[in-house]
């Protein structure tokens, strides 16, 4: 697992990372962050996959975004506010974290600019993602947006129920049955 750290940070700061939270697991369909819950920890995904969803007063679910291996999870608005979460962060599949308390995280960007830097990284990340997702859900057709789903998220489609995809489409799972069904790569 430290050797994944490497990927994100130097070599000389992955302990310093490390010792900040603990490794758990988290099994599949499992909650991270329950909606309503104020949250007040963080975590960086080992193994595994998140989704964000909200769950309105009908009961149906949209998928705000698939968080993959490498990616930090978290109700970041939600915590830094001190407010509850609007969504539930769920595992998609069995996982593999390293959670950070919020608080343990803070004292860590006081004490060094670094993990600020490092902190920023992330939000950008996170920012520019954000802004793709919604400019492609108000400006491409369902099918564009599976197809480039596809590429994004190479072989998600055989990880993800279909249900899932489609939410995190904005469209009905009927509808990407017949996207499915016209679509030869």
């Amino acid at each position: 697992m430290k050797e994944q750290l490497k990927k994100i940070l130097p070599e000389n700061r992955v302990d310093e990372f490390f010792q900040l939270g603990r490794v758990k697991s988290i099994k599949a369909s499992d909650l991270f962050i329950t909606a309503g819950e104020t949250p007040i920890k963080i975590a960086y995904v080992f193994k595994g996959l998140f989704r964000y969803v909200y769950l309105n007063d009908k009961g149906d679910e949209f998928t705000k975004g698939i968080i993959t291996e490498n990616l930090f999870i978290s109700s970041y608005s939600a915590m830094i506010l001190g407010k509850p979460s609007y969504f539930s962060i769920e595992a998609l599949e069995d996982s593999k974290i390293l959670e950070i308390s919020w608080k343990d995280f803070m004292q860590l960007l006081d004490q060094d600019i670094f993990w600020v830097k490092f902190l920023l990284k992330f939000i950008e990340r996170g920012y520019m993602i954000k802004e793709k997702r919604e400019r492609d859900l108000l400006l491409l057709d369902a099918e564009t947006r599976y197809k480039d789903f596809l590429l994004e998220f190479p072989g998600m489609d055989q990880r993800i129920k279909q249900g899932i995809i489609a939410s995190y489409l904005g469209i009905k799972p009927e509808t990407l049955s017949r996207i499915r069904s016209k679509i030869t790569f």
